[in-house]
């Protein structure tokens, strides 16, 4: 450098004193903006050296601030997960706290309804056989449950009562290959015994091949097996087809179709009935009958050769009275009560062509102290329909003596 500058010394002073005769001149001179020309050189100058820089920093800053945001968010992300964890948790528990008072107003409601005396109970556990069908409630025989109880939901019925204990009880499903129970169909009325199959469905038997069931018939307890009342759903038909000697008829039990969570057990049955299949209602058309005539006028009394005619005259007080029978049958009661006659009993026929708004003949009293005749009956010459003229009897006549 120093050998450079000895033997270039005088262009070096040159170049020198030309950049500061430079120097001097963009100082003095200003632009159109009033601006001096050093300034101008200076800025441009400065200019992409501090791009350089603001670039640098702004990376190398924003780098940095990003990385501490995305501690936050990841913060805030795992936060935000677990309360999104508890919020769908309570949600399904609620949701399940719902489904469970649905159900259980169901159950009330129905309970309320139900001719039966049954008591709610719980599912609290399932039995541990392979081909078992068994589960168990909370309730047993210290709430009066015993041994052969039908369980039953408002779907249709669950099982029986196997075995009761102090505080739960062993039900065993209609699923269960060792359960049985009379049943009958609601649209043929086919009588039949349900079993399990330890499956999902359950079979009818002792059902003739001849018999008529239709896939969608619905069976219901017959209370044929003094268990389950009569008229509780079973299951729906799904599979029908002949067998050897029976039908083969599958059925989809009922009472599992909301789950079994929660039952109830019949303390004291009351059979109802059979629901008969929805048919349309065919109008045959109800034909009146016409009203009747007014009555005619009878022929005036004391007339001769002349016979009180029958009247249809409608009694007194008999304005409530909407058929003819019921008028006939109030005219023979008021004749009847008239001339002292009970109908049913041996004795006089009366008269029905009697008015029998006239008023009763007084009695005639007899005289005390003399003797009493008997009065022969003279059989009533008029000959009666029907009857065989025959001729009359001699009637010996005797004094009574006084005692």
């Amino acid at each position: 450098m120093e050998f450079l500058l000895s033997r270039y010394r005088n262009l070096s002073v040159l170049l020198l004193v030309i950049l500061a005769q430079l120097v001097l001149l963009a100082y003095q001179v200003k632009g159109n903006q009033d601006v001096r020309l050093i300034r101008v050189w200076s800025v441009t100058a400065v200019t992409p050296l501090a791009r350089v820089l603001e670039f640098i920093r702004e990376h190398t800053i924003g780098v940095a601030e990003n990385y501490f945001v995305l501690l936050n968010v990841r913060d805030d992300n795992h936060r935000l997960k677990d309360e999104l964890g508890r919020l769908k948790i309570e949600n399904q528990f609620l949701r399940t706290e719902l489904q469970t008072a649905d159900r259980v107003h169901a159950l009330s409601a129905f309970q309320q309804r139900s001719p039966s005396r049954t008591l709610a109970g719980r599912v609290i556990g399932t039995g541990t056989g392979a081909n078992s069908r068994v589960v168990f409630i909370d309730r047993g025989s210290g709430s009066g449950v015993m041994r052969a109880m039908a369980v039953i939901t408002p779907d249709g019925i669950v099982g029986k009562v196997l075995n009761s204990y102090p505080t739960a009880s062993q039900v065993l499903l209609i699923t269960d290959p060792t359960f049985a129970a009379g049943v009958i169909s609601d649209r043929n009325r086919i009588h039949g015994t349900v079993k399990g199959i330890g499956q999902s469905k359950v079979i009818v038997d002792y059902v003739q091949n001849e018999e008529k069931v239709d896939v969608g018939e619905t069976f219901y307890t017959s209370g044929d097996d003094r268990i389950f009342p009569k008229g509780m759903p079973v299951g729906r038909v799904s599979v029908v087809r002949p067998g050897k000697t029976f039908k083969e008829i599958f059925l989809v039990p009922t009472g599992f179709q909301q789950g079994l969570e929660e039952v109830l057990i019949v303390i004291e049955g009351v059979n109802g009935t059979v629901p008969d299949l929805q048919t349309s209602v065919v109008d045959t058309g109800i034909y009146l009958l016409p009203v009747p005539e007014k009555p005619k006028p009878s022929a005036p009394a004391g007339s001769v050769g002349s016979t009180p005619a029958v009247t249809d005259e409608v009694p007194a007080g008999s304005a409530n009275l909407a058929t003819d029978a019921d008028r006939i049958r109030e005219r023979y009661k008021k004749l009847g009560e008239q001339q002292g006659i009970k109908f049913g009993e041996r004795g006089k026929i009366p008269d029905f062509t009697a008015n029998p708004d006239a008023p009763p003949k007084p009695a005639i009293a007899k005289p005390q102290g003399t003797p009493t005749t008997v009065t022969p009956k003279v059989p009533d010459a008029r000959p009666q329909p029907g009857a065989v003229a025959r001729p009359a009897v001699p009637v010996e006549l005797r004094p009574q003596r006084e005692p």
